[in-house]
């Protein structure tokens, strides 16, 4: 049996065409492909479900249930083009209807149709007008398919499967020193997904796949026939659009704005540091994850082509990278301050981490300026690293307040130094790399003095331990001006101790000790015993030196008149004398403070070794002199007992209750 001819495309394609129209074209379709009876039920079945008229064609279209046997079964070329062109006509004209959704032998077909009309159209001839509009409007089709079944099939992100490492978070970070303490921060962060339907851990095996791969053989068999009708930028541009907006959604989970540098230099420290904190997550994440996944999805669904895979690889990642990069862009050029030091280092590790992988996965010469890209930002961030630090040297040593600490106690910028420091040394790696004491701007400082250094061992330094000790020189010299605030020596001593020995126990509880080694550790520990000395020396000389001997003191208490009540005169009145100084000593040195338990209570007995054994051998010698006279409670206030229960309530930084006495009645 012949096939009728088809009808003219224009009135097939008319969208005002009537179910007559619809209905012909159906039949044509069925007498063109069917070769028996059961095959033209089964098509009609198929064509029904687009629309019920079609239900009504009838297999009387078949003279005869052995049509195979009386006709070829093969369908010549034009005949075959007819009836792939009717069959692109149909689909065409029932646009709300989506090919891909459709049984798998409607698929199937539709796409063997295709591949005829684009064979149709390679041929030329006869024809070949007819089949490039076929091929047209297929081509339309699959690529609005291609979007339909690529953003349908997305998988969503769930940044709470996300287990890679954020090391050095339980440390702390210089966001949150203070100028009271350095406490740790913590990690929150409640991102919602970028779409609706189950959430899949990117982790879950290792790898995350953006595309469900029930859907991937579909979406490469767009690809494919689009490639090979011509319509290769069509596909790109198709496929770039819809990754890039994908990818747009997930870093939108992740919590990777997309902000300005002026935005970033208005933003409050607050925060902009929780940026810094989600961007150095989102790097690592947009990386392992997320550009690996566009990856794999590129090279399963632009197998057609090397040259499309890598071209819409690079194109549909690039505006992702960029939003990462831009915002390290901002970070780089923003105002230095000491307090963006380590989360500049945490963006810097992080993109060093990645930049090789991101090599790998961007194969061909196209992504070499994505790459050179990454490395000019991580550039910046380094040179950002260089200036902080050395911003934070100058106002180190330029700090100047005047306000001395009341109570002798640790200044809080070297608490504050200190914890700095302390972080520093966990980016040794990084930082050692990063700095170069014979070029870097850190030179422009004053050079403070290493005398107090081991020689050997500061030329062995690395660049951080050089720079670290620089530091630390800048703030021993600035605690050295600030303790000639107090009026009281005895004061200055006490607050150079305890300030001392709080930088020595945080360079031995830490990596600082290695680094700035053991003599730069006894040098400083010498030094607070000179400062325990001096405070000894200043505070009880005076208070001392009435319980000494003199002419007086020679006298044992025989003799009368005169000479003797001379000597009993003056032994009270080194009673009396010593009794007014020690309790200046008790009133003042009780809200005096050394928060160290240990300093503290080795100040007390040294005190205790010098005052009780002096005060009770000059007791003994003279107590009698005055002790049953009038008024001998005046002057023998104390005994050596009531002194040591006095001076046990020493630099507790609180009035002491002076209710230690147990003088007898």
């Amino acid at each position: 049996m012949s096939a009728a001819p088809p009808p003219p495309p224009e009135s097939a394609a008319t969208s005002g065409g009537g179910s007559d129209k619809v209905l012909a074209a159906a039949q044509h379709i069925v007498k063109s492909l069917a070769t028996s009876k059961n095959a033209a039920d089964d098509m009609i079945r198929i064509l029904s479900g687009f629309d019920n008229r079609l239900s009504s064609i009838t297999t009387d279209l078949f003279p005869s249930p052995d049509l195979s046997s009386a006709e070829s079964p093969e369908i010549s070329s034009a005949a075959a083009f007819d009836a792939a062109e009717q069959l692109i006509l149909l689909w065409d004209a029932t646009p709300e209807a989506l090919v891909f959704e459709a049984h798998e032998d409607d698929i199937a077909q539709y796409l063997t149709a295709v591949d005829v009309a684009v064979e149709h159209l390679a041929r030329g001839g006869a024809g070949a007008g007819r089949a490039g509009v076929a091929v047209q409007l297929a081509m339309a089709r699959l690529e609005e398919e291609l979007r339909h079944h690529m953003v349908r099939h997305a998988v969503p992100l769930d940044p709470t499967g996300l287990c890679f490492s954020l090391r050095r978070l339980s440390l702390g970070s210089f966001d949150d020193l203070d100028f009271d303490a350095a406490t740790p921060h913590s990690v929150d962060a409640t991102p919602e997904t970028a779409r609706g339907g189950p959430l899949v851990s990117p982790f879950d095996d290792h790898s995350f796949d953006p595309v469900r791969p029930e859907a991937v053989d579909d979406l490469r068999a767009i690809a494919d026939r689009m490639a090979r009708a011509g319509y290769a930028r069509e596909l790109a541009d198709a496929y770039c659009n819809i990754r890039r907006d994908l990818l747009d959604e997930y870093l939108s989970v992740l919590g990777v704005e997309r902000i300005s540098i002026d935005e970033v230099q208005r933003v409050e420290w607050k925060q902009l540091n929780d940026k810094m904190k989600k961007w150095v997550q989102g790097v690592k994440t947009v990386v392992r994850v997320l550009l690996a996944g566009e990856r794999r999805l590129c090279d399963q669904v632009l197998a057609v082509s090397d040259e499309l895979r890598e071209e819409c690889f690079v194109e549909s990642t690039k505006g992702c990278i960029m939003q990462i990069l831009n915002f390290g862009d901002a970070v780089a050029v923003c105002p230095r301050s000491p307090e963006k030091l380590s989360r500049i280092l945490d963006m810097y590790e992080a993109l060093a981490e990645v930049i090789p992988e991101m090599k790998d996965l961007c194969l061909g010469s196209s992504g070499d300026g994505v790459i050179s890209d990454v490395q000019a930002i991580l550039d910046r961030l380094g040179e950002a690293v260089r200036g902080t630090l050395f911003e934070f040297g100058k106002v180190l040593q330029q700090e100047s307040s005047r306000r001395a600490m009341t109570a002798g106690e640790i200044h809080p910028m070297t608490r504050y130094v200190m914890n700095y420091l302390r972080l520093l040394v966990v980016y040794s790696e990084t930082l050692d790399g990063l700095l170069d004491d014979d070029g870097d701007e850190g030179n422009a400082l004053e050079r403070p003095e290493d005398k107090d250094q081991d020689t050997e061992h500061l030329e062995s330094m690395a660049p951080l331990g050089r720079r670290l000790l620089k530091l630390m020189c800048y703030l021993e010299a600035n605690l050295e001006d600030k303790s000639k605030l107090y009026e009281d020596a005895a004061l200055e001593c006490i607050f150079s101790m305890n300030n001392l020995l709080y930088i020595v126990q945080k360079v031995k509880d830490s990596e600082l000790g290695k680094i700035l080694g053991d003599h730069w550790v006894r040098r400083r520990s010498g030094k607070i015993r000179q400062y325990s000395k001096s405070y000894l020396r200043i505070s009880w000389m005076k208070t001392l030196s009435y319980l000494r001997d003199d002419v007086h003191g020679s006298g044992s208490g025989s003799g009368s008149g005169s000479g003797h009540s001379g000597s009993r005169m003056s032994i009270k009145e080194k009673f009396k004398n010593f009794n007014l100084s020690f309790e200046e000593i008790y009133r003042n040195q009780t809200l005096w403070k050394v928060p160290d338990p240990q300093l503290r209570e080795e100040l007390k007995i040294s005190i205790s070794e010098n005052v009780i054994p002096a005060y009770r051998a000059f007791l003994g010698r003279y107590g009698s002199q005055v002790d049953g006279g009038r008024n001998s409670g005046k002057y023998i206030k104390y005994t050596p007992e009531d002194l040591e229960g006095q001076l046990s309530d020493l630099f507790e930084g609180s009035p002491g209750s002076a209710n230690h006495s147990r003088r007898r009645t």
